[in-house]
């Protein structure tokens, strides 16, 4: 009698696979080394189509790396980026242990959940024309308020002050991302064996010890995660400085995305630089990616990880004897 031949299904999990790496290779993957093959070009102008790679094929990396407005955004991303990570990770934090505390019998989380998550589903433009009426001058609410409680003598012009405006967007970057970041966190917290936690209620830990000894650690991964997602989308940080405040007063407000699409479509169609900005842009990501990945990554598993390949290459080249070998 023969054997009924088993279906083999992997070839399906191909099959359904091929949009995505087909949208992957036309969407992401060409654009991607396209722009970087421009960045050696002298490809500019609007309607140019003909381009030639340059003599000196980094002459664009060097003139943006050179360009004081380059650094300046740069600095200015980092600067902004930093002061809205910060206080998200914290509050974001504070609400995970929260909600996710077992001793607090918290009715109604899923309404808080979607309250706190609600900033992040709003669309940037609205939100940056929403904070620009309400910090407008001379009449806006900001400023109504402060005048009538006496805490300003007249309205004060908010989006002249180049701090001001750089606090502001901070402050609308943290409010729009501090409520995705705890629903990373709380999902992550979940995943956590639930057992762990009853082990550290029966002796005797309180919330704070719970929160720091046992959730933080079994929360690096997600941390991880969090951290370097954060950096990539502070680092191409565009739609609120364009339609807020448009990298002004005195470029405060300029990052490098805003940068990038000045040089591109601003008038001057730099489509060269622009190029060569977004790689250099590009290569400091990964250079951040790598090293937060270095410093919070399980040392332990890790190490682990490298004793398990030499002992595997061990065995394979017929070194390795057992435990208890030659006694």
């Amino acid at each position: 009698m023969k054997r009924k031949r088993r279906l083999s299904y992997a070839k399906y999990g191909y099959i359904f696979s091929i949009p995505f790496v087909a949208a992957f290779l036309i969407f992401s993957l060409y654009p991607t080394l396209y722009t970087a093959f421009i960045g050696f070009t002298d490809l500019k102008g609007l309607l140019k189509t003909s381009m030639n790679i340059l003599e000196d094929p980094f002459q664009n990396f060097r003139l943006i790396l050179n360009n004081a407005s380059f650094r300046l955004s740069l600095v200015n991303t980092l600067k902004i980026w930093l002061m809205n990570f910060i206080p998200q990770i914290l509050l974001a934090l504070l609400l995970t242990a929260w909600i996710t505390s077992s001793r607090n019998k918290i009715r109604g989380k899923g309404f808080f959940k979607v309250v706190f998550y609600l900033p992040n589903i709003i669309t940037a433009a609205t939100i940056a024309i929403l904070f620009n009426v309400l910090f407008g001058y001379p009449m806006g609410p900001i400023n109504d308020i402060l005048v009538k409680t006496g805490a300003l003598a007249q309205p004060y012009y908010y989006l002249s002050d180049k701090t001001a405006s750089q606090l502001i967007i901070a402050f609308i970057q943290f409010w729009m991302w501090y409520g995705y970041t705890m629903i990373i966190l709380v999902s992550g917290v979940l995943g956590i064996n639930p057992e762990i936690f009853e082990a550290a209620e029966i002796d005797g830990a309180n919330d704070w010890q719970t929160f720091f000894l046992i959730t933080l650690p079994n929360l690096r991964t997600i941390l991880l995660f969090v951290l370097i997602t954060s950096m990539i989308g502070g680092l191409n940080m565009f739609d609120i400085p364009k339609l807020f405040n448009l990298g002004q007063p005195g470029n405060a407000t300029l990052t490098t995305s805003l940068f990038i699409y000045n040089q591109a479509f601003s008038g001057s169609y730099l489509y060269n630089r622009a190029a060569a900005a977004s790689m250099i842009v590009f290569a400091i990501i990964v250079i951040f990616s790598i090293a937060i990945f270095l410093l919070m990554r399980d040392k332990g598993a890790a190490q682990e990880k490298r004793e398990a390949r030499q002992l595997a290459r061990q065995i394979k080249r017929g070194e390795y004897l057992g435990k208890g070998a030659g006694k």
